[in-house]
């Protein structure tokens, strides 16, 4: 007993490094990519961005599946990492090779299909990548499985000094899409650079099948449900594009941007340490999965109800003052799809811990219940009011479909989901009291510099919100726990200190 509360405890603290490196990092790669598309959307048109957003779908498709679910399946391998890395690597190498292939001769008919055609040079491009992914698929994978994310998100880091560099110069030279293309390219090619090398795990090819089926058995019905899952992401700009033109896509795709600001810093962070955290919880009990669900699927919420509001009360002053007036016409969408980014954040913690358990045949599951009614949805939508539409019908089939279904898939695994239920209404309620107040103060203050309605009605609606979901007794305690020195608990007392508020 005593050496497995130990274990845990060990995890929880490896993990909590993991998770503030990724927060470091993601943080300064966040504020690196934001900088960039300001610069780039100041130098580009709508048309550029509309361009590259056909060659991004096609790309996030293809990276999804070229892997065949073999970085998921390395990070939750039971077993002598070093047994297995050389027929994962190969898999994962030949794979990508595979599909890069094929989608070099699908790519005029995925331009055409998108309404796009002069997007196909962008798209052979972009798909590019993927071959970098799958050379350093298992060694990324590596990297996460011992908790070093503070070397994999400086190689990240590095990656967005690049595209920075190569991005701003290419547009500059007048490259149009292909500015946004050729950074991004160069950006994987010093990542994946930085984590070959920082692995440190010897290059070796071959296969061993009794692996490769373990493997593969975990692998394809994840690379599966990513791949459904990639459809269900990009499925939008596909429609858009087809049915309003690469301009009007250029717009959506910047309203998009927006709204994955916040999964892009603290999500990615999540995710860096959730799949290894949650798999270990898994191989205790369920109990302990459980637990470990229900503390942190409340704070998500908590921490992101207050972005999604604010952004979408405060979308015109935020495009305005970010991007210039000739990108309002993000602003409606926008306000949409910061729902839709809650419901992504919400499911892909989910989809983690479903993987955590091995129980990757669910998350092909919601991803196809989700997908059969978004596709049908969007195609309504967009047809009935254009980017806006598209991103209503999003946002109200992620509210009703995705996040019931992924609910169930979780209470399949074993995770209670009463008590985490109940933790969410306080911060929902407050976000609503918090956005109404936004509201109120950004429509009394129309008509002044938008900075200074942001800055006003932000900040307001943000105190308003940490007043009214935190409650006092919590944020007493947050507040002594900050100020505890390290070595003043006597030793063991940490752990059951996290585990007493989950058993009350």
């Amino acid at each position: 007993m005593t050496e497995t509360v130990m274990e845990t405890e060990s995890i929880g603290r490896k993990a909590g490094r993991g998770l503030g490196w990724g927060l470091l990092g993601n943080g300064v790669m966040k504020i690196g990519s934001f900088a960039t598309s300001l610069v780039l959307a100041r130098l580009l048109v709508p048309h550029d961005f509309g361009v590259y957003a056909v060659a991004l779908a096609a790309m996030q498709f293809v990276i999804h599946v070229n892997d065949v679910g073999l970085i998921p399946a390395t990070i939750q391998w039971r077993g002598k990492l070093e047994e297995m890395a050389p027929t994962a690597a190969t898999l994962a190498a030949f794979f990508s090779f595979v599909i890069y292939a094929g989608f070099w001769f699908a790519a005029p008919s995925f331009a055409q299909l998108s309404g796009v055609p002069e997007a196909t040079t962008v798209i052979r491009l972009y798909t590019a990548t993927i071959l970098i992914d799958g050379i350093t698929a298992v060694r990324s994978a590596y990297l996460l499985r011992t908790f070093q994310q503070r070397r994999y998100v400086t190689a990240n880091a590095a990656g967005v000094v690049t595209n920075a560099v190569v991005g701003i110069g290419l547009a500059l030279a007048h490259a149009g899409p292909m500015a946004l293309v050729g950074g991004q390219l160069a950006s994987t090619v010093t990542t994946g650079v930085l984590v070959m090398i920082w692995a440190g795990l010897p290059i070796r090819v071959g296969v061993d099948w009794a692996i490769a089926r373990k493997l593969l058995v975990f692998g394809v019905p994840l690379a599966a449900s990513l791949g459904v899952e990639s459809i269900l992401e990009q499925s939008d700009k596909v429609i858009v594009g087809r049915m309003e033109g690469a301009g009007v896509l250029g717009f959506y795709l910047l309203a998009v941007s927006i709204s994955s600001w916040a999964p892009g810093l603290i999500g990615g962070a999540i995710r860096f340490v959730a799949l290894p955290g949650f798999a270990r919880l898994s191989e205790r009990d369920d109990e302990s999965l459980s637990r470990g669900v229900t503390s942190s699927l409340p704070l998500l919420v908590l921490g992101m109800v207050p972005i999604a509001v604010l952004i979408a009360v405060l979308a015109v002053p935020t495009i305005s003052f970010l991007y210039g007036a000739k990108w309002l016409p993000a602003a409606e969408p926008l306000r949409w799809l910061m729902i839709l980014m809650v419901v992504r954040m919400v499911t892909g913690l989910c989809m983690d811990i479903l993987m955590s358990t091995g129980a990757t045949k669910w998350t092909l599951l919601i991803n196809v219940g989700w997908v059969a009614i978004a596709i049908p949805a969007l195609w309504y939508g967009t047809k009935a009011g254009g980017a806006e539409g598209a991103a209503i019908a999003n946002a109200v089939v992620g509210v009703l479909v995705a996040i019931p279904l992924a609910g169930f898939a979780l209470h399949r695994v074993g995770v209670r989901l009463g008590p985490m239920s109940r933790r969410m209404v306080r911060p929902l309620f407050a976000g609503a009291v918090a956005g109404a107040v936004a509201f109120l103060l950004d429509q009394a203050l129309h008509g002044f510099n938008a900075f200074i309605q942001l800055a006003i009605a932000g900040t307001a609606g943000l105190v308003v919100y940490l007043g009214t979901a935190i409650p006092r007794s919590d944020l007493r305690l947050w507040i002594a726990a900050a100020r505890r020195k390290p070595d003043a608990a006597p030793a063991g007392s940490a752990s059951r200190r996290e585990l007493a508020p989950d058993n009350q």
